[in-house]
């Protein structure tokens, strides 16, 4: 039975599709209507109360949050490619820096932004600069995350950083640059990519 991908173009789930990729699974896509808020009714909500996307069902199994889907595909279905065991040294690395990524860098963008007064103490993510220092160390020595192995921790981390950079919400400093730039160069990124696009034009949405 393939994977299905809730998805929409303009949406998380357009990140989710590089993931598949590189997880080298058949996938099929749900699309889901965000401009008109399908996402917020019976059918999404049934097995995602969130009602959001992405959202990916496998059979008997759903998954709900971009970094979570992403690890999860890789532990099933590329762990000798994309995930280090758990006994590896490097699993710990792994872990932390894709959970890092929506425990940290995404709140503490969002607070920054949105003039959030809280304090350091208080909140998990710290503050911005002590997040990006952070986030810049992740890349030394590079030039991935587990140094030369790719992994999926890279999916969820540097697919956050390319939007966020994209954005203007965090600065393209040469060692973010280099970094996604070696990341763009990967055959499953530009076939993701170019699905995305040819999704967009069916849906009218260019």
């Amino acid at each position: 039975m393939a994977i299905t991908l809730h998805y929409h173009p303009y949406s998380r789930a357009a990140g989710t599709l590089w993931a598949l990729e590189e997880a080298g699974v058949p996938y099929d896509l749900k699309v889901v209507d965000i401009m008109k808020g399908e996402q917020k009714q019976p059918g999404l909500l049934s097995i995602n109360p969130m009602g959001k996307l992405p959202t990916l069902v496998d059979g008997d199994v759903v998954v709900t949050e971009a970094a979570a889907i992403a690890l999860y595909l890789a532990d099933r279905y590329a762990a000798d490619r994309l995930a280090p065991p758990p006994d590896s040294p490097q699993r710990g690395t792994y872990l932390r820096w894709s959970f890092f990524t929506p425990g940290v860098v995404e709140p503490a963008v969002m607070a920054k932004g949105s003039g959030w007064e809280v304090k350091e103490m208080s909140a998990g993510w710290g503050n911005y600069q002590a997040m990006l220092a952070a986030a810049e160390s992740a890349l030394v020595p590079g030039p991935f995350l587990l140094g030369e192995r790719f992994s999926m921790a890279d999916v969820v981390f540097g697919g956050m950083l390319r939007f966020l950079i994209g954005f203007k919400q965090i600065e393209a400093t040469p060692g973010f640059s280099a970094y996604v730039a070696r990341l763009d160069e990967r055959p499953a990124f530009q076939r993701a990519e170019a699905r995305n696009q040819s999704m967009r034009k069916e849906l009218g949405l260019q």
